[in-house]
């Protein structure tokens, strides 16, 4: 559940406005509260009088109000309701050409090289460069930085100044995390991670960069970062590119031909200015850390959930920057750091954003001379369920939304042997940004020997994680088609009933428990679906706004009235820095199950009275008896009496007929030294991760999905000594690791991954099935968990 924010007024921008009108009338913005805001974080080691957000509007209004190269605009809302404010800066002369900006771009899609050709002709040619601001909110330095560049390039005239504004369009995403800079949080007010979230792009704050991305397609992109110090001896704070492995769908070559060079002069313009700074950490440096150049591994650019690897996708040279400390020295590296690149991206403009264009002229001619032939396919194809299209329609609308061209089948044909339907969809690889459509659509890889440790996820087909067919095609697919801009339809109902409603996704599932909630009666068969005996007139509405196709059918004998479940979950308010109960939080309001959240202080004290399923999907440090660390202390028990009252409770739910569920391996641990279970809890390592394949029983707590299906691991689980439980899905035998970074996987083969104690109503799944908003296919092993009896 979301925190309130108090808001005193609320407007936007207009986007639209032109330059002299933002001058001329001032800006509308929306202030919080200040008393709400935080001084400082408890995550941070130290804290500085940084810039509330509630100034930063006023802040912008007057530096509007003051400057003819300024437009600010606010161009969304974060979670928690708070403005996300973008300001463009770009030499007055610039207003009225922004018209040819635009026109380039359509042109660096349509056809790359005559746009080459016009860039070579018109040096005084602007390009776009993006830095954002601030992604993670207790990283304060980044949007500080940013105003004050925002201030320099508003108002002064000197000749640098100048000389980059007369090459470059500035685009500044001044707080990329309200939320978090509110709250002192490094997460948004959905508790996620927005730096993890370029996949998915499940937020609004998310959303609105990657619309900015691909509105601008900026030559640079530079995102703000902390705190980063020591990675080798007096080398300060961080610049990528990274250290291998890279993503093979990247045309890295490119690509890294100037980012490092653009790396090495940030470096050059923070020890140019080393005088100015005042801590003897800076002033003693000898450098920035630069992964690709002072290390081998562990710091990669590999998966796309990043801004800046994201940004790569749309020709971007893309960069992390971390500054070494959270104070005006931090500031000031940032600040000097990104002036670095702008004196660097103006210097080589002509070359940089010709080879931008390489980029887009590579995927629209289907020539990509650094990868091996046939790595990409030709085209995916992308069948549709006639009865439940949703799955594949959200996936079709996320490509377009991420400047994927997708077209759709007028008629049926056959590709390599295999027939598809007439409305089948298509995402041709001979087109501008073919890098990330493959990144989204190909099943990914195992690179386990490849490196020693990854920073992050290594694996997120999304396909497989979704769950929607995209079949990859290595002939030419010669069919009729059209161009799709949008795919808006609608549920409907046939038949005159008995109906049922398949569980066959997420949108499936969020229609029955609409149906429950309205009061119509629900059954649920062995086999996982749904049955409704009302009247077509009763469903209609909710299955139109479900987008499915539901048909008349017999109801099975098995099938046993279900009924609303009000569920509580364990709530992690930010343990080591993160909510890593966020993604189950959203899962849940996706099915559209009732669901609160409740701190481990609050079941101690409270208990589970009035609700009927409780889960677990979060660090096992939530149910320690203290806390050591003093960023964690607020989240977990106070004194180890409410541990003591906290286990009793949950017994007490459980005996009483509550259902208890623990997914992942943070909450299997956790269920292990609360004392329900017996079964061994085995854990991976803790960055190994990726999809594999599971074999499920099909039925009850693993309906809908089957032997060799899909699964998702993070902190891989399986579970030893179970004789005295039921056995649901185990790991596939054999090679079951599909893709990712998993050492020593081998230990898991065939050993149980979702179980269920025989005497009371606790079900573990070492899976993780609701991980950041990615693995739709696997929400519904919550929803069965909660639905089975």
């Amino acid at each position: 559940m979301k925190k309130s924010v108090s808001v005193l007024l609320a407007a936007s921008l207009l986007a639209s406005a032109p330059w002299s009108s933002v001058v001329a009338e001032s800006p509308k913005v929306t202030y919080v509260n200040a008393l709400e805001e935080q001084d400082g974080s408890k995550f941070n080691s130290e804290n500085y009088d940084f810039t509330k957000f509630s100034e930063i509007g006023p802040k912008l209004e007057e530096i509007a109000k003051s400057s003819n190269r300024v437009k600010v605009e606010v161009t969304g809302t974060s979670s928690d309701g708070h403005p996300l404010y973008v300001v463009t800066i770009a030499d007055p002369e610039s207003q009225g050409k922004f018209g040819k900006i635009q026109a380039l771009r359509k042109q660096m899609f349509k056809n790359p090289g005559k746009a080459q050709d016009w860039v070579a002709e018109n040096p005084d040619f602007k390009v776009p460069i993006m830095i954002n601001g601030s992604i993670h909110g207790t990283e304060f330095i980044g949007s500080d930085a940013t105003i004050q560049l925002i201030e320099r390039f508003a108002s002064e005239n000197d000749d640098t100044t100048k000389d980059i504004l007369a090459n470059n369009v500035l685009i500044f995403n001044v707080v990329a995390n309200p939320d978090g800079r509110v709250g002192a949080t490094r997460f948004n007010g959905e508790g996620i991670d927005l730096n993890r979230d370029f996949v998915t792009q499940s937020q609004p704050e998310t959303q609105q960069t990657v619309d900015l991305i691909t509105e601008w397609n900026p030559m640079v992109f530079l995102d703000t970062h902390g705190y980063v110090k020591n990675f080798a001896p007096n080398k300060q704070g961080l610049i990528e590119p990274c250290t291998p492995p890279h993503n093979p769908n990247y045309e890295y070559d490119l690509y890294n031909k100037w980012a490092y060079g653009q790396a090495e002069a940030m470096e050059a313009e923070i020890m140019d200015n080393k005088e100015g700074y005042e801590g003897a950490l800076y002033q003693e440096m000898t450098g920035t850390y630069v992964p690709q150049r002072d290390d081998a591994a562990g710091w990669d650019d590999y998966p796309p959930i990043f801004t800046p690897m994201y940004a790569m996708y749309h020709g971007a040279y893309g960069h992390t920057l971390e500054a070494p400390t959270n104070d005006e020295d931090g500031v000031k590296w940032m600040y000097d750091a990104v002036m670095g690149a702008l004196k660097y991206a103006t210097d080589n403009k002509q070359e940089m954003i010709a080879d931008q264009m390489e980029i887009f002229e590579r995927g629209i001619t289907f020539d990509h001379p650094t990868h091996e032939e046939g790595f990409f396919p030709e085209a995916y194809v992308l069948p549709v369920d006639e009865q439940d299209p949703t799955v594949t329609e959200k996936a079709v609308n996320h490509l377009l939304k991420n400047d994927i061209e997708v077209v759709r089948a007028s008629k049926a044909f056959t590709a390599e042997g295999v027939t598809y339907d007439k409305g089948s969809y298509i995402v041709h690889l001979d087109q501008a940004k073919a890098g990330l459509a493959n990144t989204f659509l190909w099943d990914g890889e195992d690179i386990t020997d490849d490196t020693p440790s990854m920073y992050d996820i290594s694996a997120w087909s999304l396909p497989e994680l979704w769950g929607f067919e995209a079949n990859p095609v290595t002939t030419a697919v010669d069919v009729t088609a059209a161009k799709v801009n949008e795919v808006k339809n609608q549920g409907a109902v046939s038949g005159k009933g008995p109906f049922v409603i398949p569980n066959s996704s997420v949108q499936a599932v969020e229609l029955v428990n609409t149906l429950l909630a309205s009061g119509v009666d629900v059954k649920r068969s062995a086999a996982g679906d749904f049955y409704t005996e009302a009247p077509a007139n009763a469903i209609a509405t909710a299955v139109k706004a479900s987008g499915l196709q539901i048909e008349s059918a017999a109801v099975p004998a098995d099938a046993e009235a279900i009924s609303s479940v009000k569920v509580a979950l364990l709530e992690d308010g930010g343990m080591n820095k993160q909510q890593t109960h966020a993604g189950m939080n959203l899962a849940l309001e996706r099915l559209n199950f009732d669901v609160t959240e409740v701190s481990p202080v609050e079941v101690a004290e409270a208990g589970l009275n009035g609700f009927d399923a409780f889960i677990y999907n979060g660090t096992e440090s939530l149910v320690a008896p203290t806390q050591s660390r003093e960023g964690n202390k607020e989240f977990g028990f106070q004194n180890p009496a409410q541990y003591d009252a906290f286990k009793a409770n949950v017994e007490s739910f459980i005996a009483n007929g509550g259902k208890y569920i623990a997914a992942g391996a943070g909450a299997s641990r956790a269920t292990k030294t609360l004392g329900l279970t017996d079964a061994t809890v085995n854990v991976g390592g803790y960055n190994s991760n990726g999809i594999v394949s599971i074999d499920y029983d099909g039925s009850g707590l693993t309906a809908g999905y089957s032997q060799d299906d899909i699964g998702f691991v993070y902190r891989p689980v399986w579970y030893s000594g179970v004789e005295a439980d039921e056995v649901h899905a185990s790991y596939d035998e054999g090679d079951f690791f599909i893709a990712g970074h998993w050492k020593g996987s081998e230990a898991a083969a065939s050993q149980p991954v979702v179980i269920q104690e025989n005497d009371q109503d606790v079900t573990l799944i070492g899976l993780e099935p609701t991980f950041r908003d990615h693995t739709d296919y696997l929400f519904r092993l919550v929803s069965n968990a909660l639905f089975t009896k």
